[in-house]
């Protein structure tokens, strides 16, 4: 099973506001861009990493403008029962997206957290093998 640090999720007032920012100060390049859940989000990738941006203005108080962890896995069923089989309670079901499945969840201090599996990983550039 791989499972790995995909991306930072962030909020932002003005989405080409800080994709340009991303793109001039760091290089960043666009990968992916499209509404998802009824909001557009903006996947950039910044060296080895991404950022996500979310088109909608940061909230309070949790998180300022970072709106969750994103962590992928080969293997969604397999990684939620095996949390599951540690003790964690899951609030809801894995959801189902064309591109992507996913469970969010509550970690320490309520840190938000998104638990998925791709299903065009070439094209959102996630490597198989990475650890």
């Amino acid at each position: 099973m791989r499972i790995s640090l995909d991306h930072v999720h962030v909020f932002a007032s003005d989405a080409a506001v800080t994709v340009g920012f991303l793109q001039t100060m760091f290089g960043a390049t666009v990968v992916w861009d499209r509404t998802v859940a009824g909001v557009r989000g903006i996947r950039v990738q910044i060296g080895r990493a991404f950022v996500h941006v979310y088109d909608q203005p940061p909230k309070a108080p949790r998180g300022g403008p970072v709106h969750h962890l994103g962590i992928e896995t080969d293997d969604l069923d397999g990684l939620v029962r095996r949390m599951a089989d540690h003790g964690f309670a899951f609030r809801n079901a894995i959801r189902e997206d064309e591109t992507f499945r996913y469970v969010m969840i509550a970690g320490p201090d309520d840190l938000l957290i998104e638990l998925f599996e791709c299903r065009e990983p070439a094209r959102w550039r996630i490597q198989a093998g990475q650890v």
